[in-house]
């Protein structure tokens, strides 16, 4: 059975021509003849083979991942009870923001440090100033209370009670929530929040051995998405991961890409498009002229003499409906691209 390049359409449109002219067609065309009834090479169009750089076209899987760099974790650094979030996953917060209130007896008792420290600074300035201490040891109880007081604010704002508020340390997206009221943390605990900033963010395709010799940086690429069906993103390839990923047995390839739209949301999986010019010409076609028979490519020529002659071709590749032949043609020759199918079964008897 032959089959070909032809659209569904075009098909169609062949058998009823075939079945128009079936009373007019030479029934003895052969292959030796290799002559074409007159009345159907009305019907015929040739194109030029030409001579150009080939274009190849590499298909990634990829993923939208945050730029590290844009992301801050907030992990406990003491004991306690959540006892509100202000927060929900996927929310925008700026920075400053309340996140969540935690209740520490830890904290109660540094508050209560802090609390004694003031008293003695109140207490040194005017003995200071009765010159009834040193100005060393005025020092020492000044730099304890500052102290004292820095460590809090590592911890959050100070909200009394032993409650400490929690603040957004930048302006962002919430990424992770592992935080909900009446929970306990503890110090060194997984991240209760994480704030990312999406104004950018990597692609990261990936890039299987057998490809590599196809992906480099600096690479145009082309990126789509389920979510956006017709729609291209364009980029470059800024980086090639050197290691391969231990787990996928891939490497990552990394394009960084504006966001100010947030199209690309974290953990969305996208298609890569590589694009990649051979220098090397090579003879280009319309897909659609080429025959496939018994697993064989074909093309039909348009002789100089007018008459047309199967050439069976080897390919190089194909890309935007162009297929790159490695032999069988050559640059200038005329190649049927329309009826050749029934051109083609004439010749061979078919």
């Amino acid at each position: 059975m032959i089959k070909s390049y032809f659209s569904f359409t075009t098909i169609c449109s062949i058998v009823f021509l075939l079945a128009s002219c079936s009373g007019k067609l030479d029934k003895s065309v052969s292959t030796e003849q290799n002559k074409i009834n007159p009345a159907f090479l009305a019907h015929v169009k040739t194109t030029k083979a030409v001579l150009g750089n080939q274009e190849e076209e590499l298909v990634l899987a990829g993923r939208v991942e945050c730029d590290p760099d844009k992301v801050i974790f907030y992990s406990p650094l003491f004991n306690g009870v959540i006892t509100r979030t202000y927060f929900s996953l996927g929310d925008r917060v700026n920075k400053g923001q309340a996140m969540l209130d935690i209740r520490s007896t830890e904290l109660s008792t540094l508050q209560s440090d802090l609390a004694i420290a003031k008293r003695n600074l109140q207490s040194a300035e005017s003995m200071f100033k009765d010159k009834l201490i040193s100005e060393k040891e005025f020092v020492e109880a000044r730099s304890e209370y500052e102290r004292l007081q820095a460590d809090l604010l590592l911890y959050g704002k100070n909200m009394g009670d032993g409650v400490f508020s929690i603040k957004a340390p930048m302006t962002g997206y919430v990424i992770i929530k592992n935080a909900s009221a009446g929970s306990t943390v503890s110090e060194g605990d997984e991240p209760l929040f994480s704030i990312a900033d999406l104004s950018s963010v990597w692609i990261m395709a990936s890039v299987y051995a057998g490809n590599l010799q196809f992906v480099r940086e600096g690479m145009e690429v082309e990126i789509t998405s389920l979510s956006y069906p017709g729609e291209v993103f364009r980029g470059k390839i800024n980086a090639l991961s050197q290691v391969f990923d231990p787990e996928e047995r891939v490497l990552k390839a990394r394009v960084v890409m504006p966001n100010k739209e947030l199209k690309f949301k974290p953990e969305m999986s996208v298609v890569v498009k590589v694009k990649n010019e051979r220098h090397t010409p090579s003879i280009a076609i319309p897909t659609d002229a080429l025959l496939f028979d018994n697993n064989r490519n074909y093309v039909v020529v348009e002789e100089s003499t007018g008459q047309f002659a199967v050439r069976e071709v080897t390919l190089h590749g194909h890309h935007n409906q162009i297929s790159y032949i490695a032999s069988g043609i050559s640059a200038g020759e005329n190649v049927v691209i329309k009826n050749q199918l029934l051109i083609y079964s004439e010749l061979k008897g078919k």
